[in-house]
């Protein structure tokens, strides 16, 4: 159950009729999940708890048709590629895929190969993709490679509009996230249409936090939650490596945060980067804090100039393109939306992502929401709070 099925209300602003990404008109999300084996780890066979999502920007081809994007790091342990030709030109170039730390490298070249296919056998092609990635190496069997060329084919080929399946899926079906099981979340904000009617969308691959630090709408469920109650599974990593002899010295809470954010409204690329780094500020409020091991990266992309130039090399017929913004002092009101959208994308990757056993026995928590909705009452937040 996602947090507005336990009517836990996050922020100011109404949802899309989804409350998510794909709210933004044109944009779909596919996954493919690779849930296989129980027991020790045997490196190249398991278990395997992994898998990509993707995050196709519009109804078009977005290898022929860019549109206007922007990227920000919080904190950098942790990669996304082809954001150096983002920054450059302004322009995202490609469906965006997460998967593990691990499999980015297979990934990218599958969505390279993918669009040669979908293209004119022979036509010049040449493609940076952005991929990025999350740690998954404590439930999942992450050295033995298990995301192959087909899983990238098999999430695009079934990337769709409407509602968005979350958790331990895809990407994020390996994640720890405060030390609960975290996974894939979504949600999404929209504008009055006196404000001028746009829509803001966020998905996350949420790995990232310590239990301590956990808040949801200002509430510390992470302290009323702690280790000693409910066990963290890197606690339970760390005492395997060091009864192995292996190390354990990781600090539970490490791992990252990918967010990507969509809207619909008319942004140049300088705009988007803006919009990106609000991200941060949704997951401030959630408890994270950018730690040193963590790879919080953040894109943000705006459909409401279509029609781009294709990044080739021969100049588009037309001369001068003409492009809309938005008025600067409108934009306070999407930060706003990219904020709550990125706050309650995270509780729904905590509330739908259930408990997951993984390699070694390793066994990672799912947050209960009725038991959220009860701490939230003791500070009068919640819909217990509400209602009484």
């Amino acid at each position: 159950m996602r947090a507005r099925d336990h009517d836990i209300i996050l922020g100011r602003l109404q949802p899309g009729p989804h409350n998510a990404i794909t709210d933004v008109a044109g944009v779909r999300v596919g996954h493919a999940t690779l849930i296989r084996g129980d027991g020790p780890r045997v490196v190249g066979r398991g278990p395997v708890r992994t898998g990509v999502t993707v995050v196709v920007p519009h109804d078009g081809d977005p290898f022929v048709e860019p549109v206007f994007a922007g990227c920000h790091r919080l904190n950098g342990n942790g990669e996304l590629t082809g954001l150096e030709w983002l920054r450059e030109s302004g322009f995202l170039t490609s469906p965006i895929a997460i998967t593990n730390t691990h499999s980015v490298g297979v990934v990218r070249d599958a969505l390279i190969a993918h669009a040669i296919r979908h293209h004119p056998a022979g036509a010049e092609f040449w493609s940076l993709p952005v991929v990025g990635e999350t740690y998954d190496g404590v439930l999942n069997d992450m050295n033995g490679f298990h995301v192959r060329p087909e899983h990238l084919d098999a999430a695009l080929d079934g990337a769709a509009a409407g509602p968005v399946t979350e958790g331990a899926v895809g990407g994020g079906t390996g994640m720890i996230c405060h030390e609960f099981k975290g996974g894939i979340g979504t949600a999404s904000r929209v504008a009055t249409e006196a404000d001028g009617g746009w829509s803001v969308g966020a998905l996350v691959q949420a790995n990232y936090g310590s239990r301590e630090l956990l808040r949801i709408d200002g509430v510390p469920i992470g302290e009323a939650i702690p280790t000693s109650d409910v066990p963290s599974p890197w606690d339970a990593a760390m005492a395997l490596a060091r009864a192995a002899g292996t190390g354990g010295a990781a600090a539970p809470g490490a791992g990252s945060i990918i967010v990507v954010l969509a809207t619909d409204a008319p942004l140049l690329p300088h705009q988007c980067e803006r919009l990106a780094q609000r991200a941060g500020l949704g997951i401030a409020r959630m408890g994270g804090i950018g730690s040193t091991s963590s790879g919080d990266i953040f894109i943000a992309f705006a459909t409401g100039n279509r029609g781009l130039p294709e990044a080739k090399l021969e100049p588009d017929p037309r001369r001068v393109i003409d492009v809309r913004m938005v008025e600067d002092t409108r934009m306070t009101l999407l930060f706003q939306a990219a904020v709550e959208a990125t706050e309650e994308a995270i509780v729904n990757a905590l509330l739908t992502a259930g408990t997951m056993t993984g390699a070694d026995g390793i066994t990672a928590h799912g947050l209960d929401g009725e038991r959220v909705i009860e701490i939230m009452a003791r500070y009068g937040r919640g819909p217990k709070a509400r209602s009484a």
